[in-house]
């Protein structure tokens, strides 16, 4: 190591500090000044969560989800005086798939300012379902060792770069009509090992979502973050530089040889460009598993750890469990920081954070994209021929319209 160059480059920057000093002091003051707003605005704004309960002989595919979701695509943050003196942030919404003791629950969490908006879409598109604000069942859970053990606190992250689409209903075949089609639903073995808990579990799964889109000054950024088609555009100009010549050129190699994609290679450029054409969303997946000490199983941690499996694929995408762990003795002395880190992740799945402070990038894990098809993929309400898992909570039967000749 040149110790001189260093010492140089610290004269020159002290040198120049009358330069570069001011600009960093203002840009700490507008980061700190942006994190109060943003907690601020976020802490007073009402939430609700929306318990969804489905008819027993739903019959639509995850394509009528999709088609829902494109109403909580919503990337706008505000004007500049909402967003630098106000802290406001673009609101997100949580889809949520929870098992009480084995009893299944589909839930919506959102700003109440926007629960009209769930409402109205979702009724739209599934006239059947009936929609109940219920209390948070997250928030009467305590860290509490005398009371529950807690098995796992996670996010699920990709396994591959957001260019590359997870394994969807449409690859499983979900998109045709036929109802044969619907046995064949991904999300049957998520809701079967919910609904195999025994009382005194809980298995919760998150899935926390926020509008995509180029973020500049609008959104309190400096320097301009792209939209991610840029980099899918990238991935597939990659597959094909990749794919286009066999061998290298060398001095005395013979010239490389053109050849064609491979099936495998077209499927990942095909499904990417499907993607492209989709609204996106930054995301992140939140699980947890903990239980009452006489009924905890262990097991259970690798079951809702496994629940993902199917959505993945060699060629495209897949799930892992975050790397967050402690792997030896000595690096969480008598658990504490195990415990430490279950109760911030507690406290970050009660207030469904990872955009915003405190929670932004929690963990070291940032949002990844995933577009309205692989989310309806990942949350939708199957067919009774799908999952006929009997504590899946249901509406136990069919409401039938009043009769048109009744008396005024």
């Amino acid at each position: 190591m040149d110790w001189a160059i260093i010492y140089r480059a610290f004269g020159v920057l002290f040198h120049f500090w009358p330069v570069w000093l001011p600009i960093l002091l203002v840009y700490l003051s507008i980061v700190t000044w942006l994190s109060y707003k943003r907690r601020e605005w976020i802490n007073a704004q009402e939430k609700v969560l929306l318990e969804i309960k489905i008819p027993p002989d739903i019959v639509k595919s995850p394509l009528s989800m999709e088609i829902f979701l494109q109403a909580l695509h919503q990337p706008f943050a505000g004007n500049l005086t909402e967003v630098y003196f106000k802290g406001r942030v673009r609101i997100w919404f949580s889809l949520e798939l929870v098992s009480e003791g084995g009893r299944v629950h589909f839930y919506i969490w959102t700003f109440a300012s926007a629960r009209k908006q769930v409402e109205t879409q979702l009724y739209s598109v599934f006239p059947d379902v009936e929609i109940h604000e219920v209390p948070d069942y997250a928030l009467a859970i305590h860290h509490d060792p005398t009371k529950y053990k807690f098995g796992k606190f996670s996010h699920i992250v990709l396994t591959k770069a957001d260019a590359y689409p997870i394994k969807t209903y449409i690859d499983y075949g979900l998109d045709k009509d036929p109802d044969e089609e619907y046995k064949n639903d991904p999300i049957a073995p998520v809701i079967e090992f919910l609904g195999s808990l025994k009382p005194g579990e809980h298995a919760w799964i998150q899935i926390l979502l926020q509008g995509h889109t180029k973020e500049g000054l609008n959104y309190g950024r400096i320097i301009t973050k792209p939209d991610w088609k840029v980099a899918a555009n990238a991935e597939i100009k990659k597959i094909l530089k990749e794919a286009k010549f066999q061998g290298e050129p060398g001095k005395d190699a013979p010239a490389p040889k053109p050849i064609a994609l491979s099936e495998g290679q077209k499927d990942t450029i095909k499904a990417i460009e499907r993607s492209i054409d989709k609204n996106a969303f930054d995301s992140m997946i939140r699980v947890a598993y903990f239980a009452e000490e006489a009924v905890y199983n262990a097991a259970n941690i690798g079951g809702i750890l496994g629940a993902f499996k199917q959505f993945g694929s060699g060629n495209l995408n897949g799930f892992k469990p975050s790397s967050f762990i402690f792997e030896y003795p000595w690096q969480d002395f008598a658990g504490i920081r195990k415990t430490k880190s279950e109760k911030q992740m507690l406290e970050a799945y009660k207030r469904r954070g990872i955009f915003n402070e405190p929670f932004d990038n929690f963990h070291d894990d940032k949002p990844y994209i995933l577009t309205t098809e692989e989310v309806a993929t990942l949350f939708h309400f199957p067919s009774v021929e799908a999952v006929a898992t009997p504590t899946l909570t249901r509406i136990p039967s069919k409401k039938a319209q009043a009769p048109a000749n009744l008396p005024v």
